[in-house]
């Protein structure tokens, strides 16, 4: 069984392959040692047969699943800590009025 990636997950090379297939339009056949054994790449793409599209520094290349890992165990989403959170000037809010409708 192929283990399951998701789409912009960051994953390492465990294990190099006899050779590296780029995910190019014209695929082409390159040595094992374009990528490094632990090495990180970003998940673009799922193909059949348990191979992913995976992005590394020197390019895109087809990896079949049993040759990478994800990089962190948990499937927590991405933390959203890094956005902005609004400030009290920035929420609109309704003019107070009194009982009479009188502002």
């Amino acid at each position: 069984m192929s283990k399951e990636f998701v789409i912009g997950e960051t994953v390492r090379v465990v294990a190099l392959p006899p050779y590296l297939k780029t995910a190019d339009p014209m695929p082409m056949l390159r040595p094992p040692d374009v990528v490094q054994i632990g090495e990180e790449g970003t998940v673009v793409d799922r193909h059949p047969g348990g191979y992913w599209s995976v992005r590394f520094t020197r390019g895109t290349f087809l990896i079949d699943s049993q040759y990478i890992e994800a990089t962190s165990s948990s499937n927590e989403p991405p933390s959203t800590s890094h956005l902005e959170q609004p400030t009290t000037s920035q929420i609109d809010t309704p003019p107070q009025t009194n009982e009479d409708g009188s502002p």
